[in-house]
């Protein structure tokens, strides 16, 4: 096994042992992004919603301070390139909402609930993969080009090489990015954690904080893993790259683009170019850790479509996260965890606009059950 090979065999096992980690406690705390908005608009409960928002805080802590350590580069994912497709946020971060929604779940908790036993969502997954790689590479793909991400901001022509807040406030203020960096990550983070434990009863709720907390620390894991463990120099081309990375750059935990690489890899599995890179890895883990959990705590459960209406439902919604997870680069988890700890501007307006899409969908589906 040569250096390179062994390099992406590491960055993987290591991507598979976190995300096989988070798999099973993900299941055991019902982290999901779908019910943390579901429980707003339907109980004004909030509990699940902190969840989400303290693996945010979390990570933003512990990306940040990779990033001020000099551990990791994140100036290198491709959330924080320059050019800002807010069209290609704002639709795809909708229509990702409004896809977890008709499928029970985003592209996590579909990998959650298929170690759980859950059949419906298999159907999901494949969907998803199937229209994730054509936004990826296939039809799909040239319409987004073409039509979406052309509309963009491109900040290096003002003067700003990334699009992360404290690069932004520094150029437009002329202040340092560093003192910057600290300061917004410090606001951010102590403002959320405040908010999150504010609440007694959250305090009290362990599986909230097990699951917020896993969420949070298992991304900043996968930032090192992919952009310290993972980086070093290529023997063949003598350059420095991140092994095992679709992307090739420094990625961590994501859930749309490495479905589809998965499905790539299974299907051309006799193609010797392709690998099982950090994302396919994740991707394995958070179902067979789940189904660890399952098998272990007694809860694995067939569960089916019982109408031709929920199949429907549930193929749409694998089409919409497929479609809108790769135009808004990024799920619930990609953007709305990995990527808002990197303060990019395009990862907080896709979140918005995730919830905003998801909650609109929750809204339609309760005054149609009304009015039936």
């Amino acid at each position: 096994m040569n250096t390179a090979t062994h390099a992406a065999a590491i960055v993987s096992w290591c991507a598979f042992g976190v995300a096989f980690v988070v798999g099973a406690i993900s299941n055991r705390t019902h982290f999901c992004t779908l019910g943390a908005v579901s429980d707003i608009v339907s109980m004004g409960h909030w509990g699940r919603m902190r969840m989400w928002l303290l693996a945010m805080a979390v990570a933003i802590l512990g990306a940040q301070g990779l990033y001020a350590a000099g551990l990791i580069d994140l100036s290198k994912s491709f959330y924080l390139r320059p050019g800002f497709t807010w069209l290609s946020h704002i639709f795809g971060g909708f229509l990702f909402g409004i896809g977890m929604t008709l499928s029970s779940g985003c592209a996590s908790r579909t990998l959650v609930r298929i170690g759980g036993g859950n059949m419906k969502s298999v159907v999901v997954l494949m969907v998803l993969g199937i229209a994730s790689y054509m936004t990826l590479k296939g039809l799909f793909g040239v319409w987004r080009v073409n039509y979406l991400d052309s509309v963009a901001i491109d900040f290096a022509a003002l003067g700003a090489q990334t699009q992360d807040l404290p690069t932004l406030l520094s150029v437009l203020f002329g202040m340092e990015r560093k003192t910057l960096a600290f300061a917004l990550s410090s606001v951010v983070a102590g403002g959320i954690l405040v908010f999150v434990f504010r609440d007694p009863e959250f305090r009290r709720s362990a599986d909230h904080i097990l699951g917020g907390m896993a969420f949070g620390l298992a991304v900043v894991a996968g930032w090192y893993i992919s952009g310290h463990i993972g980086f070093g120099e290529n023997p063949d081309t003598l350059e420095n790259v991140f092994f095992a990375t679709n992307s090739r750059t420094i990625e961590s935990l994501t859930f749309v683009a490495p479905v589809a690489y998965s499905l790539e890899l299974f299907m051309l599995w006799s193609d010797k170019s392709l690998i099982v890179t950090f994302g396919i890895a994740s991707t394995a883990g958070l179902i067979l850790g789940s189904l660890a959990y399952a098998l272990a705590a007694k809860k694995f459960r067939w569960e089916g479509f019982t109408t031709v209406e929920d199949l429907n439902n549930h193929m749409l919604g694998g089409a919409l996260m497929g479609f809108g997870g790769v135009t808004a680069m990024g799920c619930t988890i990609g953007q709305g965890v990995s990527g808002f700890s990197t303060l990019a501007l395009g990862s907080i307006v896709t979140f918005l606009a995730m919830v905003a899409g998801c909650a609109a969908t929750l809204k339609y589906q309760y005054w149609k059950l009304m009015q039936s």
